[in-house]
């Protein structure tokens, strides 16, 4: 399986990390960490480094009543950081945002997917991502970023899931947009009480029913934190053991903080698939 943007591909026979690169001051766990250009550009050079695949830079906070971000400020933070990355290496680039003109600028100035927390819902999003060529991640989210933790309820979690999915790739498709541009994220934290994240986690070979990629995005997150009574910061160890079961359950992109500690799980996770079928004499 692969993902194409435009002429790159990416080939997902083992599993990718996304690297997170938050550019904003208010991000749940490393806000005002990385919101200068000097700063972003040169996390994003240890990314390349250590071997991350793609780096996701998001302009605007979309942790639980976050306030929204005005599209200048949104650009203003993300795209020289996209140039500058851009001007030094040719990892992959995935802007991190649900506005129209946001996508269609980072494209311009070098992006290579559209990572959309709301799928392309938003006025003009799809026009835009069909018009760019490049690689598209679809993400489920019920309600909206300041609100979808208030009372998420569903009349069943996977096949609610699954339907919005589709009907969002079916759009995407109707559009022109090529299959092998997709990425399916089943939204980790947004719009999830605890128990639907972990009953998503403990099945999410599932998803794998819709013929797609699967972006798995835990890091840190909620699910992580409150259970064990840390601060998001606290839960490396957490959102490793996270990361390393979605891979073991087929997930072939995961997106986190803490980058090496989880390309080296990575390469655990390699090696125990390696395994899964050799036979050493008789059994």
């Amino acid at each position: 399986m692969i993902i194409k943007s435009n002429n790159k591909f990416l080939d997902l026979s083992t599993p990718h990390v996304m690297g997170i690169l938050n550019v904003t001051p208010d991000s749940f766990s490393d806000g005002g960490k990385y919101n200068s250009l000097e700063l972003a550009v040169q996390q994003a050079k240890k990314m390349v480094e250590a071997g991350v695949s793609i780096i996701d830079i998001g302009g605007e906070s979309t942790r639980p009543g976050a306030p929204d971000v005005e599209l200048e400020e949104e650009l203003a933070r993300v795209i020289p950081v996209i140039k500058a990355i851009r001007s030094q290496s040719d990892v992959w680039i995935s802007i991190d945002t649900s506005k129209a003109e946001v996508m269609r600028q980072a494209v311009q100035a070098g992006a290579d997917m559209i990572n959309d927390v709301r799928a392309l819902q938003e006025p003009g999003a799809l026009e835009v991502a069909a018009e760019s060529g490049v690689a598209i991640c679809l993400m489920h989210m019920q309600g909206q970023p300041r609100t979808m933790q208030a009372n998420p309820q569903y009349h069943n979690l996977f096949q609610d899931i699954t339907k919005f999915l589709q009907q969002r790739v079916q759009a995407c498709q109707e559009m022109g947009i090529d299959s092998n541009q997709l990425v399916l994220d089943p939204g980790f934290g947004f719009g999830k009480t605890l128990e639907h994240n972990y009953h998503i986690l403990a099945h999410l070979e599932n998803l794998h029913q819709l013929g797609f990629p699967i972006l798995a995005g835990m890091s840190r997150k909620s699910m992580l934190f409150k259970p064990l009574d840390k601060s998001p910061v606290e839960c490396v160890a957490a959102s490793i053991s996270c990361a390393t079961i979605a891979a073991m359950k087929g997930a072939q992109i995961i997106r986190v903080h803490d980058f090496k500690q989880t390309l080296d799980a990575m390469k655990i996770v390699e090696m125990v698939k390696a395994n899964t079928d050799l036979k050493f004499g008789k059994e």
